[in-house]
């Protein structure tokens, strides 16, 4: 039975269904009980803005562990836990914090299946928040989902609503290879109807929210809802744009993005990354080789500018690709 419920009650709801499930499922991270150490309520937190609270009155602090400030230490431990049996996983809070313990990401989880010729696993979540608009800064606000998409031996995941969010976080724990699972933190309030058992959704399967026949936007996590936003609005100008949602960014579902562009003849590729070495420039180039020749016009990127996150409002509204820039965008291709 499906009900209507917000992305960050979704992606709790996994944990938990893993956790009951899975013996060896164990959750770790800053605050996410309360506080290690502290002498008030301990499930106080549950994380920075609470996805896992209760947790640990069902679990206990063996399986629901607060840890100290060190990225490196908490996310090292979990990368060894997994390689010896366990199904870590690890919240790095803001996925900003990766400069802090990247080496154990990209030089250890990574690469110990290659180095070890496909007998070692190193089934670890590494889940975080992204993205700007909530009025968290430079250091708190970046959408670094192509730096973890570059490196081989990882798995990254972007969900853009409640639904997917659940499916996909239960495949991530379920995964025997590294994941690094992306939370919009400007999506967690967002309602969408998931059933209350436990579902998976396979990777590099890409959905499409909205079809149409007149161009092809492609993006991923919150900027699906500013392509849906910008597609209504055309729709009232009789441009019938197809929206996709890659859902996950390795593996990346190319070939619906093809199929959709030799039936639309346009593409703009959406991300609220930096513009260098984007998910949207990695779209464009698969499409400019794979499907050049059904292409009617060439192919529009809609990013972030090529800055820091502002921390002034008005700022950082200007920053975040809009609905009215990608509707723009689509407007260009139709000339």
């Amino acid at each position: 039975m499906a009900r209507n419920i917000s992305m960050k009650d979704a992606i709790n709801e996994a944990l938990d269904l893993e956790m009951r499930r899975d013996p060896t499922v164990i959750v770790m991270g800053e605050d996410i009980a309360g506080g290690a150490g502290g002498q008030g309520e301990e499930d106080a937190w549950g994380g920075v803005l609470g996805v896992t609270k209760g947790l640990i009155g069902k679990y206990g602090a063996k399986r629901v562990m607060d840890t100290p400030l060190s990225e490196s230490a908490y996310i090292g431990a979990a990368v060894g836990a997994a390689a010896c049996g366990l199904r870590p996983v690890a919240e790095l809070m803001f996925l900003d914090f990766m400069g802090v313990c990247f080496d154990q990401i990209f030089n250890q989880a990574a690469k110990f299946k290659y180095m070890f010729g496909g007998k070692a696993e190193t089934p670890v979540v590494i889940r975080g928040m992204v993205g700007g608009g909530f009025r968290a800064a430079a250091q708190h606000s970046q959408m670094l989902t192509p730096l973890f998409t570059h490196i081989p031996g990882l798995k990254v995941v972007c969900p853009s609503n409640a639904y997917d969010a659940k499916g996909l976080l239960i495949q991530s724990i379920r995964d025997n290879d590294p994941v690094i699972f992306c939370e919009h933190k400007n999506l967690y309030a967002t309602m969408a109807d998931v059933p209350a058992e436990a579902y998976t959704i396979p990777f590099g399967e890409a959905a499409i929210p909205r079809e149409g026949k007149s161009a092809t936007i492609v993006t991923y996590g919150l900027m699906v809802h500013k392509a849906l936003e910008a597609a209504e609005t055309l729709a009232k100008e009789k441009i019938d744009v197809e929206v996709i949602d890659l859902r996950t960014l390795s593996p990346i579902d190319i070939d619906t993005v093809v199929e959709s562009v030799e039936k639309t003849g346009r593409l703009v590729a959406v991300d609220e990354a930096n513009p260098r070495c984007s998910i949207a420039a990695d779209v464009i180039a698969s499409v400019t080789e794979h499907a050049f020749k059904a292409l009617k016009a060439a192919p529009k990127a809609v990013t972030a500018p090529h800055t820091p996150v502002p921390f002034t409002p008005a700022l950082e509204d200007l920053y975040i690709p809009s609905a009215a820039q990608i509707a723009d965008a689509v407007r260009k291709q139709m000339k």
